[in-house]
């Protein structure tokens, strides 16, 4: 048995669209100009973030979640961004079936909005729908009791506990995220016990190496030759000559236009190996 972090970000701000969004969001006494230099500084400090936890542009489609929030999370930007890119592979019988289906409000109709979040501020309600989506169906699934249960380990999640997230839900905003500093009632807790590297490291994802950027690795001739093979192919989802057409076009690229293509061409090779092993189509 061993005991884990996760938890820790969800209820004390650690990601940095949650930072983006207290900037952006929780303005109240707040000069726009720090506002402007800071959310430059979090872009600068965060480039490996960019597409992926932190929103870049404006969100243009997200109407439903403006009304039902008041404001659009920055989680709902990537989310959208990365829908937008796996969009342009999917084939036409496919896209037309879901076109007119706001996907956000699908899933804001089955939380309790005016219930639970009247009257939060931005940040909180920010905080709530990542631990309504992205906590339990990822983080705490895939990343955590299925990766412990393979390798028979029982995780445990002490920054979960019910009393530890039911004091935080009370404490003030500027207790979890101060500047560009998250996790800050934390940081301050710890601050006699670690060092001061530690202290004031900002938090950043933990990735894989992209596999659409280093060619002559294994990953990305396995990507290659398996978005080009029968799987795809049998898969009812995607327009396989889209898909390869992307694939030509990698080795023209910026690396950093091939990293904001790497998640949505990870998924479609995870579909792949799913049809080979289990024949979803």
């Amino acid at each position: 048995m061993v005991y884990t972090g996760e938890g820790s970000d969800e209820i004390l701000g650690g990601y940095v669209h949650f930072r983006s969004d207290m900037l952006q969001h929780n303005t109240v006494g707040q000069d726009p100009a720090e506002v402007a230099r800071l959310l430059k500084g979090l872009a600068e400090a965060n480039a490996v973030s960019r597409g992926l936890l932190l929103p870049e542009g404006k969100s243009t489609a997200l109407q439903s979640v403006q009304r039902a929030l008041g404001f659009v999370p920055g989680c709902f930007q990537v989310w959208e961004a990365g829908g937008i890119r796996r969009k342009m592979l999917f084939n036409e019988e496919f896209a037309a079936r879901f076109r007119d289906r706001d996907c956000p409000r699908v899933f804001l109709d089955e939380l309790d909005i005016p219930g639970v979040l009247a009257g939060r501020d931005p940040l909180n309600k920010s905080l709530f729908i990542w631990a309504k989506s992205f906590l339990p169906n990822y983080i705490l699934n895939f990343l955590g009791d299925r990766m412990e249960m393979a390798h028979s380990i029982e995780g445990r999640v002490p920054f979960l506990d019910h009393h530890v997230v039911e004091f935080l839900g009370r404490v003030p905003v500027s207790m979890k995220i101060r500047g560009l500093t998250e996790k800050y009632l934390l940081r301050q807790a710890a601050r006699p016990v670690i060092t001061e590297t530690v202290y004031g490291r900002q938090k950043h994802p933990f990735l894989a190496p992209p596999a659409t950027v280093t060619r002559t690795e294994p990953l990305h001739q396995l990507l290659q030759d398996t978005l080009r093979g029968p799987e795809l192919a049998a898969l009812p989802f995607y327009d396989q000559k889209k898909v390869v057409a992307l694939l030509d076009s990698l080795g023209q690229m910026s690396p950093e236009d091939c990293v904001a293509w790497d998640v949505p061409l990870m998924s479609i090779l995870s579909a792949c190996l799913l049809q080979k092993r289990f024949g979803l189509s």
